[in-house]
């Protein structure tokens, strides 16, 4: 049994020029919506993840208290529940996936808000990863809507050396002989394993693996970990929707689009929202002083770094109890300002 809801967007016409017709946008809920839909919070998914993945901070009591606020999860496109090439229909199944900007997701995404819910205000945009990059382009592409934005361990355009780490996954998935043609024919278990190994040295730190930090997620050994953890994820997923997401993710700029026509600064000035931006200090994706260089250029913006050995899991701490203690702190305190 489906545990979400699904909006139906209708014909779509994207970035690409391309009309993706019936995209349907899976979402999640949880609390309750206010009368005065003050209380709405949109909290988005990362790379390859569903809404499930995410819930580490909704809930009674926790960062995003469903007590309080009301809670959204949209599901990224491409991510197998929203629509993805795993389930797409000629003719945009295999190798003529229509592939999506985040600016394409977040404006289906702000069209579900307003027709499913009537909501105008967001109290909070938030995200990790890709859901941190899509908070920064619904603040930049709809200001006046968002009152707080919370970023971790993203940024406001994918940069250049993130762009060659994305290039090597997508290698090195597809020197699977299941890629023919554009897609893959049949399902790539050896370069979802390798994408794994690949994954796992860039998205945790040199003082992780020294310090076998690993051992606190419950994992015996090195090879276990990375078997058990890195391996194990992708072999979940469904190799299409992966390249779909690498795509997306590469191509990431809240400057991109008629509104603000390539000029990052200008798009990082019209962010209104109160911004609390927190990289994690030994991530390998995003760096500090990327975005430091973001909130210089914002109008009421904090940098608040994330002290932690887990790299660029420290946005995700689902094993790490200090790393979510502090971001679970920050938030409340940035909802409460």
């Amino acid at each position: 049994m489906r545990d979400y809801f699904t909006f139906n967007a209708g014909n779509v016409v994207l970035q690409s020029g391309m009309t993706f017709r019936d995209a349907q946008l899976a979402y999640q809920t949880y609390g309750k919506l206010d009368a005065d839909k003050s209380n709405a919070i949109l909290y988005m998914t990362s790379f390859a993840a569903h809404h499930y993945d995410m819930e580490w901070m909704v809930g009674p009591g926790k960062a995003l208290d469903t007590d309080r606020y009301f809670v959204v999860i949209p599901n990224l496109f491409g991510n197998g529940l929203s629509s993805s090439p795993s389930n797409a229909v000629e003719p945009f199944s295999g190798s003529r996936w229509p592939n999506l900007t985040i600016t394409d997701n977040v404006r289906i995404q702000h069209r579900m808000l307003r027709d499913v819910f009537g909501i105008d205000r967001l109290a909070l945009a938030c995200g990790w990863s890709m859901g941190g990059i899509q908070a920064y382009h619904w603040a930049a592409l709809f200001p006046s809507m968002v009152e707080r934005l919370v970023v971790l361990c993203g940024a406001a355009k994918t940069s250049a050396h993130n762009q060659v780490f994305i290039d090597g996954v997508r290698a090195t998935l597809t020197t699977d002989p299941a890629y023919q043609g554009g897609t893959f024919v049949s399902r790539p278990e050896r370069g979802l394993r390798a994408m794994g190994r690949n994954y796992a040295a860039m998205a945790m730190s040199q003082t992780f693996y020294r310090n076998e930090l690993w051992r606190r997620a419950g994992f015996s050994s090195l090879e276990d970990f990375i078997v058990g953890s890195w391996e194990a994820n992708f072999l979940k997923r469904d190799g299409n929707n992966l390249l779909a997401h690498l795509w997306t993710w590469r191509h990431a700029n809240i400057a991109d689009n008629e509104i603000y026509n390539g000029d990052l600064e200008a798009a990082l000035r019209a962010i209104s929202a109160r911004a609390l931006i927190m990289p994690g200090d030994t991530d390998l994706y995003f760096q500090v002083e990327d975005n430091r260089l973001e909130v210089e250029a914002m109008r009421n913006a904090r940098l608040l770094p994330i002290r932690s050995d887990w790299g660029h899991r420290a946005g995700l701490p689902t094993a790490n109890v200090e790393d979510a203690e502090f971001i679970s702190a920050a938030i409340r305190a940035h909802l409460a300002a």
